[in-house]
């Protein structure tokens, strides 16, 4: 090898480990976040559990952490986020046009989202499947059963096209009635017009549990009919914004693999001799802030404002919640489930 090609060899190197070393620009959506002092926000317009305002206006829900722990992260406030309400024929347009930053608003991944809509699915927050929802006096026990039937449903969604799909891969003639909102599907099951309300299993849940007189009379039948993984969507062309929003979530779901909660993460960040652990919360030398942006105790801050994963999962949807939805696919994979984070290191 000559002299001029081990040169350039070494040069390369040089400046690979420079860039390696080097802190990360923030990209221009942060940029933006930082100059109005907010992370804008887009969400349902009322799901129970997922993300709904009470009386006073105040928000909360699985994917509201995820908007708050960003905004604890980035803007070190979990507060700083506001909330734009929007509709599923609203919600990609809204993150395309740049009115909002984030879509967090129970999305569903697929092929034809993630490759046509110049969007980029970050992390699924929620493992669900479509169901449906009967009247316990219909005697209805499996989905086969409704053959024939009407089934309220929304429009321009996932949801719309499985029922699709499933009524004529099984022949059942299924007679969809669609609606533009979500809470006209709702009260239309509810007055009878339709024998069925079909959406993600967790909706369901969600439905009966605020919208339903007496939830014992409503039945959500076992059978699922898709898979649905939910989660936040960013728009492309900001790879930094991109980075971030998968590294706050990831490192929800790994605070919770360590055992790092909202109670005891100062306790840690101090007393922790698990490298895993001081490197999450920036109580070690290695500095993982740097290299998306942000400061040394970006994930410190996301931690202590909505908790881990777990604990998030627990407080909106999870068993003492009144949807009280089991962890099933969305618990640990340590422990059966789908949640495996992606290292923070």
């Amino acid at each position: 090898m000559n002299l001029n090609k081990v040169t350039t060899m070494a040069a390369v190197v040089v400046a690979v480990a420079t860039l390696m070393a080097a802190p990360a620009h923030a990209g221009k959506t942060l940029d933006g976040i930082k100059a109005r002092g907010q992370v804008v926000c887009g969400v349902n317009t009322g799901l129970a559990g997922f993300a709904a305002a009470d009386s006073a206006g105040k928000w909360s829900g699985l994917d509201v952490d995820v908007c708050r722990a960003i905004a604890a992260a980035v803007l070190n406030d979990a507060e700083k986020v506001k909330y734009v309400p929007l509709n599923a024929q609203q919600r990609f347009t809204a993150l395309q046009s740049g009115e909002v930053d984030i879509l967090a608003r129970n999305t569903t991944f697929t092929l034809t989202r993630d490759a046509s809509l110049g969007l980029h699915d970050t992390v699924t927050t929620y493992y669900d499947g479509q169901g449906f929802m009967v009247t316990a006096k219909s005697k209805i026990k499996s989905a086969k059963q409704l053959k024939g039937q009407t089934v309220c449903v929304q429009s321009g969604t996932t949801t719309e096209k499985n029922l699709t799909d499933y009524s004529k891969a099984n022949g059942l003639a299924i007679k969809p009635v669609v609606f533009e909102k979500l809470e006209a599907a709702e009260n239309a099951y509810f007055t009878g017009r339709c024998i069925a309300y079909t959406t993600d299993a967790s909706g369901l849940s969600s439905t009966r549990s605020k919208v339903a007189k007496d939830p014992k009379e409503h039945i959500i039948l076992s059978d699922l009919i898709s898979k649905e993984p939910l989660g936040p969507m960013v728009r492309r062309g900001d790879d930094e914004w991109f980075a971030i929003t998968k590294w706050v979530i990831y490192g929800l779901m790994e605070a919770e693999e360590y055992g790092v909660t909202q109670a005891n993460v100062d306790k840690m960040k101090t007393s922790s001799t698990d490298p895993v652990v001081l490197r999450l919360l920036g109580g070690g030398n290695e500095d993982t802030g740097k290299l998306l942006g942000l400061d040394k105790e970006w994930l410190a801050r996301a931690i202590k404002a909505t908790g881990n994963y777990g604990e998030s999962f627990e407080r909106n949807v999870g068993p003492s919640s009144p949807l009280g939805l089991p962890r099933g696919l969305n618990n640990q994979w340590s422990k059966g489930g789908l949640i495996y984070a992606y290292p923070v290191r």
